[in-house]
């Protein structure tokens, strides 16, 4: 009976450090609740900026908080690591916490960044004759930072509502910088979509041509029909709720940083970042700040219409959501409780 008593008190244990254990990853990583890890979907894209900004400018500190960013250029990648516990959230794209909603997910936007994507549609320059709009997609090899990225959906909804099916066009894991613009170079793709820095440095060497701009709202309403809210901080519903003061505090300091990139200009920016950000070419580097930074909003608050839309889009073609549209709850794909309280100082 003792053996059969220890055994059970044993199981029992077990029992609950597996609990524990799956509670700490639905959580993020264990440990002191100031100390945050935070996945970036590639730190030195221009869309991202305010990430390591905020870091630059010591607003993580000055909120008490120690937060170390992890650089993960593939969004669809930095999302597997805060399901996976990893991290405590995702400098990202909002539309990852509706794709993961589908699957069963609960990931909130606590800081809405942007309302636009930032992103370009580039056509390298052997093709332009040939690509002058989505419509010339069929046959075509389009790159986009990996599958499941937030590029690829967009490559998807572009090329669907332009009438080119997805099996018409060929789609290319194209990564970011060189190796995006490796692609361009040798042919791997004829055209793709990606961010400044990148897109600065292929106009520039002549490499290839702007097809379509999402960086402002009037070219975001031209390609996509309404807006596509993007860049931002997503989180787990689990450790929102059991976090509120470290959620508040990391919402206080990336609105300050919106604030301040609204208040200055791409020189003052570019001088707050590291300075091997502009990649040799500071003169690059600040036309690829300056033609990005009026997509951030300011506010560190979601637009209702542009979460909308983004169902909208993902509902046309993403197979999960497309599926199951109807039984999103957008409410809880973001908040806006946090930037509310959030005021600039």
């Amino acid at each position: 009976m003792k053996i059969r008593a220890s055994l059970l008190a044993a199981l029992v244990m077990a029992s609950g450090l597996v609990l524990g254990s799956c509670r700490s990853t639905a959580s993020g990583p264990a440990g002191d609740p100031n100390d945050i890890k935070l996945e970036v979907g590639g730190i030195d894209k221009v869309i991202y900026l305010p990430a390591k900004l905020t870091e630059q400018l010591g607003f993580f500190k000055e909120q008490g908080l120690n937060v170390t960013l992890l650089d993960e250029p593939a969004g669809a990648s930095a999302e597997n690591q805060l399901v996976a516990g990893e991290v405590h959230g995702v400098v990202g794209f909002y539309d990852h916490t509706i794709d993961l909603q589908s699957k069963g997910k609960c990931i909130t936007s606590v800081v809405q960044l942007a309302d636009v994507p930032g992103e370009v549609e580039v056509v390298g320059s052997k093709a332009a004759g040939e690509i002058k709009s989505p419509a010339d997609f069929r046959g075509k090899k389009l790159g986009f930072t990996s599958p499941g990225s937030s590029t690829d959906f967009l490559t998807q909804y572009l090329a669907t509502k332009s009438g080119v099916g997805t099996q018409e066009y060929t789609g290319v894991k194209a990564g970011a910088g060189q190796t995006f613009i490796a692609a361009i170079d040798n042919g791997g793709i004829d055209a793709g979509m990606t961010t400044d820095p990148t897109v600065a440095k292929l106009v520039d060497s002549g490499k290839a041509k702007v097809l379509l701009d999402m960086r402002t709202e009037e070219g975001t309403n031209a390609a996509l029909g309404g807006l596509y809210p993007s860049s931002s901080l997503y989180m787990d519903c689990a450790y929102v709720e059991q976090h509120e003061e470290q959620v508040q505090k990391l919402a206080n300091a990336f609105v300050k940083t919106l604030d301040f990139i609204q208040k200055h200009s791409a020189e003052e920016i570019a001088a707050a970042m590291p300075p091997d950000f502009a990649g040799g070419n500071r003169d690059l580097y600040l036309k690829a700040i300056n033609d990005t930074k009026g997509m951030f909003n300011g506010t560190g608050k979601m637009r209702p219409e542009g979460a909308k839309n983004v169902l909208e889009v993902l509902a046309r073609f993403h197979p999960t959501v497309k599926d199951k549209h109807d039984q999103i709850d957008l409410s809880k794909t973001y908040t806006t409780k946090f930037a509310d309280k959030a005021q600039p100082r």
